[in-house]
């Protein structure tokens, strides 16, 4: 039996369009309509979650107990978050481009992608355990970071996928390597 991970994008949020996340909850009605789908994770006995508001609010919307996973925490933007990228552009406009450029830019104080790509890297080779079955509330950043490690591809692609809320990465593991299952909304 293979090893699976089935990583979750939390619900959409009430952050601003254009703005980096920080820590906002999640959007009006969005906890009913994701605790419609609740029915669809049976067999699923827990959830690891990110620390956000908005990923632990999307498992409770599930009705199922879930644990938090710090390694499942988005992006750590620094003093970026919660802030627009054109605040940004207009007050800091080299770090901007930078950061754009560079995968290993962490000038806002927070993490770089390829530190949460090894982040990542790391919680993954962890469940290669055969046989268990983990689901996951995590951020877009997060699976964006998985998909880049299972398929080998450079942490500079990560803008070249998008993740939106409540789309589901399942993967699973024959103990030497992952393979993409399955990439859908749910």
């Amino acid at each position: 039996m293979p090893a699976r991970v089935t990583l979750l994008c939390h619900g959409r949020s009430t952050v601003r369009p254009s703005a980096f996340a920080a820590d906002e909850p999640l959007a009006e009605g969005e906890a009913e309509r994701i605790a419609a789908f609740a029915p669809a994770l049976t067999g699923i006995a827990s959830i690891l979650s990110s620390p956000a508001g908005v990923a632990r609010q999307t498992a409770n919307a599930l009705s199922t107990p879930s644990t938090i996973d710090l390694a499942l925490a988005d992006l750590d933007l620094g003093y970026w978050r919660g802030r627009s990228l054109s605040d940004i552009e207009a007050s800091e406009p080299e770090a901007l481009a930078t950061w754009m450029a560079d995968i290993d830019f962490a000038g806002h104080g927070g993490e770089s992608r390829s530190a949460l790509a090894r982040r990542v890297s790391s919680w993954l080779d962890e469940r290669r355990v055969p046989g268990g079955h983990t689901f996951a509330v995590t951020h877009p950043a997060v699976i964006q970071a998985a998909m880049l490690n299972i398929l080998g591809a450079p942490i500079s692609a990560f803008r070249n996928i998008d993740v939106p809320p409540l789309h589901a990465l399942d993967i699973r593991s024959d103990g030497r390597r992952w393979a993409i299952r399955s990439f859908a909304g749910l």
